[in-house]
Order: C-alpha cells, then structure tokens, then sequence
C-alpha cells in the first residue's frame, strides 16, 4: 500500500510562490511514478504535472508551463511541486498521485493511489 501525505498549501496573492511537497512511503519510487493533479470548485480534477518513475522526464500542463516546477529527493522519499507566478486560475485543492509503469502520465484514472488533498488559494 502506498501512503501519500501532501503539505505546504495555503493563501498567496497573486504573483507570488508556494512550494508543495509530497511525502510517500517505503519503496513508492521504485515501482510507481508520481503526479500532481488539482481541483478547483465545480471543475473536474486535472493534470498537472508529473515526473517518469525514474524521475528523469518531467511532464506540464500547458497552464503551468514555465511557472510549475516538479521535482523529487529519493532520499527523502518526497515529491515537490514549486509554484510560482501564481494566479488566482490556479486556486484549487491539489493532489499528489502515483500510478504504475507504463501507464498514461496524463490519464486521470492511470493513477492507483492519491493523497488527502491540500489547498491552495491565490488572491487578487
């Protein structure tokens, strides 16, 4: 079973950073790779950003694109999402998500095991 525990949301205005991190148990990066999703009120849950299971491709929405940065430390068994030039678009509760080798780094339903969620809220 993999355990995912997401931190380091909260309320930003608008231009400024965040650095979200998710931490993951035993051997999460030896077998599953990870993701971060988000979901805004009334909207589906969509792709953020992701990392290969080696951790050596990364993969952006094209909204993020050149502001979101994801990255991980195998040491510490932690993913990160770096956040920056926020915009209030990017208000949503984020998720960190892992999914097995060799399935669609985009697909939503690919990924097996999510963390709780944290929230964040850029302000104007």
């Amino acid at each position: 079973q993999v355990q995912l525990v997401e931190s380091g949301g909260g309320l930003v205005q608008v231009g400024g950073s965040l650095r979200l991190s998710c931490a993951t148990s035993g051997r999460t990066f030896s077998s599953y790779a990870l993701g971060w999703f988000r979901q805004a009120p009334g909207k589906e849950r969509e792709f953020v950003a992701a990392l290969s299971r080696l951790g050596e491709i990364t993969y952006y929405a094209d909204s993020v694109k050149g502001r979101f940065t994801i990255s991980r430390d195998s040491a510490e068994n932690t993913v990160y999402l770096q956040m920056n030039s926020l915009k209030p678009e990017d208000t949503a509760v984020y998720y960190c998500a892992a999914r097995p080798r060799g399935s669609d780094v985009y697909a939503r339903a690919e990924y097996v095991f999510w963390g709780q969620g944290t929230q964040v809220t850029v302000s104007s």
